[in-house]
């Protein structure tokens, strides 16, 4: 099939205007004089997103362990330009989190392509647990991670733990072996987090969010993960982060920083009450806390919405557009996969109308609406 005319993402980080050419994969990207299958004039077209982090949505949860429900999770992160997912998990006890681990390798996709596992938790502090249930916390244990990624069919991708926990260093040197390490949901001064990254983590959970402060005298996980190359995560709804301080984030890691969506069961539904890992959450007005209280346990967005939020606050479109495909892609180590419109990867892209509403989704080349 062959779009022309297209204002087309490429993977220089610009829009051209050009043709691409794609079966499931895309076979060539420029100019071509074979007739059109669609002229996209005046759309964008731009690589699927690509959203690592996601708890769930539509009443669903990666931590529930159904199948059905995630394959009801991939059919609405495809209706919302999602081509790519990570499940992501909660702080939950070994033999749930392994339920949810042997679904996520049984379930067939319906929609966007599942990516591998996020395990969030369960190797977090108690003082930055956030809408972790603190009765779940584990001490980190490698021996554990090998037991649930096994259960997975070895698709653990990411895996976030509190560097500061007795044993954390011996666990980010040995897992980081296996899959990227990210450092969240922790009380690490500078110093500590600095550590960790030496060790083998490269990534950062959730920025601002989970983490102590970034302060002069104590720059803690947020300096350090400047200053060691780290990847880092925006929630990007307008309620976890300011706009400026987004914009001052996009200026700081640049390439590094990715949106996600930290999405829970009640993202896609109206405001009402849900549950959030054993524990009763509350979203009003698509703000998601803890029931009574004003802990924010996540969002309600999707990484579509991001994307045209963070635009809104001033962030330009090119840079909105690589943290939502290239930067997670490469996070997970799908780079070369997916994450970019070049030939021989899959073809898995968005066409956006002048206002970035979703006009069409193709996964594998293939129209999904």
């Amino acid at each position: 099939m062959i779009i022309k005319n297209g204002k087309v993402f490429g993977a220089d980080g610009k829009f051209t205007v050009t043709d691409i050419a794609f079966e499931e994969t895309f076979t060539s990207v420029g100019k071509t004089d074979s007739p059109a299958d669609l002229d996209a004039a005046g759309k964008y077209i731009v690589p699927g997103f690509i959203d690592i982090h996601t708890h769930g949505a539509v009443t669903e949860d990666a931590s529930d362990g159904s199948i059905a429900g995630l394959e009801r999770m991939s059919r609405y992160y495809a209706d919302n330009g999602v081509t790519s997912w990570c499940p992501t998990t909660m702080t939950l006890k070994e033999p749930v989190l392994e339920q949810a681990m042997k679904a996520v390798r049984n379930f067939q996709t319906q929609g966007a392509r599942c990516a591998g596992v996020n395990l969030e938790g369960p190797f977090l502090c108690y003082a930055k647990r956030g809408a972790q249930a603190a009765e779940n916390l584990h001490a980190p244990d490698a021996e554990m991670f090998k037991r649930l990624n096994e259960a997975s069919g070895n698709q653990i991708r990411l895996v976030t733990v509190a560097c500061e926990e007795p044993g954390a260093m011996e666990f980010i040197e040995e897992v980081s072996k296996i899959c990227t390490v990210s450092l969240g949901h922790t009380v690490a001064n500078y110093e500590q987090a600095i550590e960790g990254y030496r060790r083998g983590a490269t990534h950062a959970t959730h920025l601002f969010n989970g983490m102590n402060a970034l302060h002069h005298r104590d720059p803690a996980v947020i300096g350090a993960a400047y200053d060691s190359g780290a990847t880092v995560e925006l929630i990007c709804d307008g309620l976890h982060i300011h706009p400026a301080v987004i914009r001052m984030m996009f200026r700081l890691y640049g390439e590094k920083l990715v949106l996600i969506s930290d999405s829970l069961r009640c993202a896609g539904m109206p405001d009402g009450d849900y549950m959030l890992g054993g524990q009763p959450i509350e979203m009003k007005n698509g703000k998601a806390t803890l029931k009574g209280s004003d802990t924010l346990a996540g969002s309600s967005i999707s990484v579509l919405k991001a994307v045209q939020n963070v635009v809104g606050f001033g962030v330009e479109l090119e840079k909105a557009v690589y943290a939502a495909t290239m930067a997670p892609a490469k996070v997970i180590g799908m780079e070369d996969k997916i994450g970019s419109i070049e030939a021989g990867k899959y073809a898995d892209f968005l066409i956006l109308d002048e206002n970035l509403n979703l006009e069409a989704v193709y996964i594998g080349g293939q129209k999904y609406c």
